[in-house]
């Protein structure tokens, strides 16, 4: 119910977020609003303590709306995801958590970085030790809503001569943070994220950088929400375009009841489709579920294979139902300011393939099944 009066505000503001590219203002301070924000935060600490499902169900929703403001619900999720993972073991994490909760922090991303790209395993940049404190200097080529977060949470080497994939994840708050902007999100789609670039500077204690690894915050918790939050949202824009190609369908057999409109017959097939990607999120969350208390699991290749699979599928089922749908309502759908337009849908769900590159996630799977077994199993 609560996400449902945010989507109403988010989708009111939906074209102007888009034509603007500018930061869905007024959807983040209806979450804030509807206490959607710390979700996630158990409850001992002042969340309700919602789960992977729940939080997937929501990212569809708001995604249907507003597709940018629905990438920033997701992503603010992925990041409160490592930190409930994750930061149990910290008395300045669990603080941190209480805080978001509490006063619904909006938690940013920083793991794109000058010279790797989108590869999130990998920093050119480190943390560098400075008493009880240490520094940081990233070119961040990429901080989704990085002028409007409450913090972020950046990535870096664990120290100067630290191998590139010795990796740490760090928090930075609004106040600590130095952002000179070096680059303008000017894109196609998804423009009210204002992905823009910065060099970020920080000095913060060092209780704010994770105790643990990023390599296992990034195979425990990381990898899955992201592929599996985003993967939801897609859904949401997917199925929104599709609602519209039935309405178009709808009103054409109203004009002619006697007759199979036309594209009755690609409506059917673009909801079996959409069926199946419901069918692919649902499995990969409940796949993660059953995993999620069993570190072996979470760190196997079967399951970053498994979840790499979903991020590829969705992506793709994503982009092939909203161009069905345009393909349905013919030219309608292609222009704008029409109530039947998919224009900023198609728009915004072709960043779904691009965003961690599925050929760079095809990658990494295909090096994990050089050194694994492939699963041809039904069941499990």
């Amino acid at each position: 119910m609560r996400m449902k009066e945010v989507a109403k505000v988010a989708s009111l503001h939906a074209d102007a977020v888009d034509r603007d590219a500018r930061f869905p203002r007024e959807a983040v301070d209806a979450m804030r609003e509807a206490r959607l924000l710390g979700l996630m935060i158990p409850r001992e600490h002042g969340g309700e303590g919602a789960d992977f499902a729940e939080i997937a169900d929501l990212c569809a929703a708001l995604g249907g709306a507003c597709s940018a403001a629905g990438m920033v619900f997701a992503m603010h999720q992925i990041k409160v995801a490592s930190l409930v993972h994750h930061g149990e073991g910290s008395d300045w994490m669990r603080d941190f958590m209480r805080r978001i909760a509490r006063d619904q922090l909006l938690i940013a991303s920083s793991t794109s970085e000058g010279g790797i790209g989108g590869d999130l395993r990998n920093s050119v940049c480190s943390i560098v030790p400075d008493g009880d404190h240490v520094t940081l200097e990233k070119d961040a080529i990429v901080i989704s809503y990085g002028l409007d977060a409450d913090a972020v949470l950046a990535t870096a080497r664990r120290a100067p001569d630290a191998a590139s994939s010795d990796q740490v994840m760090v928090v930075i708050e609004k106040h600590q943070a130095g952002l000179a902007q070096t680059s303008v999100w000017d894109t196609l789609g998804m423009r009210g994220t204002a992905s823009h670039g910065f060099k970020l500077t920080t000095r913060v204690p060092a209780a704010q950088v994770f105790p643990k690894p990023f390599a296992e915050i990034a195979a425990q918790s990381m990898l899955a929400s992201s592929h599996l939050f985003w993967s939801a949202l897609w859904f949401g824009i997917a199925g929104s375009a599709l609602s519209k190609a039935q309405a178009a369908v709808k009103a054409a057999a109203r004009k002619t009841p006697n007759s199979l409109p036309p594209g009755a017959a690609r409506l059917a097939a673009a909801a079996a489709d959409l069926s199946g990607l419901k069918a692919l999120v649902r499995d990969g969350i409940a796949r993660f579920e059953r995993a999620r208390h069993d570190e072996d699991e979470l760190n196997s290749m079967a399951f970053a294979i498994a979840m790499n699979a979903v991020k590829v599928e969705a992506s793709e089922k994503a982009v092939a139902i909203v161009q069905a749908a345009l393909g349905i309502i013919g030219i309608q759908g292609y222009k704008n300011a029409n109530p039947l337009s998919v224009g900023r849908q198609l728009r915004d769900i072709l960043s779904a393939p691009l965003m961690i590159a599925n050929d760079r996630v095809l990658a990494n799977t295909s090096t994990m099944l050089l050194m694994s077994r492939l699963d041809t199993e039904l069941e499990g």
